[in-house]
């Protein structure tokens, strides 16, 4: 993060903590319909008030019809499900606390369908909505309905293709062909400057985490892919937060494809920093980025 933009941030935060809500709303309403930088001031101000949420409250009882106040209720909603229900697979997770998270989510979807009432052109409730209906396991025509209406508000959405990309993974209500589908499509229609055509990236992570390891796609078409995401993301704004990680994983899965030019042109991009996935999940995080660079380097023909 910008130290400007940081600066910025840790004001929001310490205002509301201290009891003033209004620069945490005007916060929000400086993205106006930016609807993924919105969306990323909304995570913000969830964070916030996961640690205190008093402000959270004077906020709705002085603006009681205001769209942005009750999406963040709602996202907190959702943030105390999954902390009672953990992040391990279902089978871990007692019956208890199963039915409060249940239960919670229940809540959260009620709240969202309450804010989305407040504001009918914001994306925010219906994101909400898609990230409740995975654990709610809502059926998939359900989810189709959730999901058309929030795509027809934001077609371009970042974090609704995320959290529809995991509703599509075969750990919750689809397989790996559905979600692999999902990402392909989010490729295809990435506007120009958006790190859209990154879902592809993380749904092949998400089939690396399967207990099973599926098969990573390896054909022809798909290491054309893989260059298709490079032009998308070369487009992106560098001051992009989302960038850089999409770039790290990027240059991984060029390198495991032999797309050596490509790969070398990212890691140019990526500079010496390799704090980040893929790198880190090894036991020496340097070793591993310096020997996928220099493989990079050593193999490609513009070296």
């Amino acid at each position: 993060m910008p130290a400007h933009r940081a600066l910025a941030v840790d004001a929001v935060a310490h205002a509301a903590w201290n009891g003033d809500w209004r620069p945490a709303a005007a916060h929000v309403e400086e993205a106006g319909q930016n609807w993924d930088e919105r969306w990323l001031r909304l995570e913000l101000l969830e964070q916030v008030a996961e640690r205190d949420d008093a402000w959270l409250n004077d906020w709705r009882a002085a603006r009681p019809k205001d769209c942005a106040a009750a999406t963040v209720h709602a996202q907190l909603l959702i943030h105390r499900a999954w902390v009672v229900r953990g992040s391990g697979y279902a089978y871990t997770v007692s019956a208890d606390r199963m039915a409060l998270f249940m239960s919670l989510l229940k809540e959260a979807m009620e709240a969202a369908e309450e804010a989305a009432q407040l504001a009918s052109d914001d994306p925010g409730p219906w994101v909400v909505m898609i990230t409740a209906a995975r654990g709610l396991r809502l059926e998939r025509d359900r989810f189709q309905q959730l999901w058309l209406e929030l795509y027809k508000r934001a077609p371009h959405h970042y974090m609704e293709h995320w959290q529809a990309l995991q509703y599509w993974c075969a750990k919750w209500a689809g397989s790996n062909k559905l979600m692999m589908d999902f990402a392909e499509r989010a490729v295809h229609r990435a506007p120009a400057g958006s790190p859209l055509a990154g879902l592809y990236l993380l749904a092949l992570e998400e089939l690396g985490r399967r207990p099973r390891h599926a098969a990573l796609p390896s054909s022809p078409v798909a290491k054309d892919m893989l260059e298709s995401v490079a032009r998308s993301l070369d487009q992106v704004p560098d001051h992009d937060e989302r960038l850089p990680r999409l770039r790290h994983l990027l240059a991984h899965r060029l390198v495991e494809a032999r797309r050596y030019d490509v790969a070398l042109e990212q890691f140019q991009r990526i500079g010496r920093w390799c704090g980040a996935e893929p790198w880190t999940k090894h036991r020496d995080p340097v070793a591993t980025f310096d020997r996928a660079r220099a493989v990079a380097a050593t193999r490609s023909r513009r070296s």
